[in-house]
């Protein structure tokens, strides 16, 4: 059985995550409002079922996937693009590859004792986030 990321995520660290808003080409003003947020990540996983949002005081974003399954993507309230998107595992990190205008587009999520480190990249730009269990 991999990992088990069921659980409400709290962030405590939040590395270059301007970079990868400009790789994506998000506004000024929203990365200036973004990077200064703390978000929490809600995760429902149901074996290979994943129900994941990710909130905050400004924007929300839900996104619910199943691993090995490709889905078309909209990235409405990120960077309003739509990708094709893979999520599969890797041992028990779950690593997602998107596919679209961008190269290099994806995220790695796995988990270290109560912690929760997501990898986001876009091009050449590489943002590490870490989120703290909750509940």
């Amino acid at each position: 059985m991999p990992a088990d990321y069921n659980g409400r995520w709290e962030m405590v660290k939040n590395e270059n995550f301007e970079d990868v808003m400009k790789a994506l080409d998000i506004d000024f003003a929203t990365r200036k409002i973004a990077v200064h947020l703390t978000q929490t990540k809600v995760i429902i996983q149901n074996g290979n079922k994943f129900e994941t949002k990710t909130l905050s005081t400004f924007r929300n974003y839900e996104v619910n996937f199943t691993v090995g399954e490709e889905f078309e993507e909209n990235t409405k309230g990120l960077d309003n693009r739509v990708v094709k998107t893979l999520v599969t595992w890797d041992g028990d990190k779950l690593v997602c590859v998107q596919k679209g205008e961008k190269a290099n587009r994806g995220w790695k999520h796995w988990i270290e004792g109560d912690l929760l480190h997501q990898e986001i990249t876009c091009e050449d730009k590489v943002c590490h986030q870490v989120f703290k269990k909750k509940e």
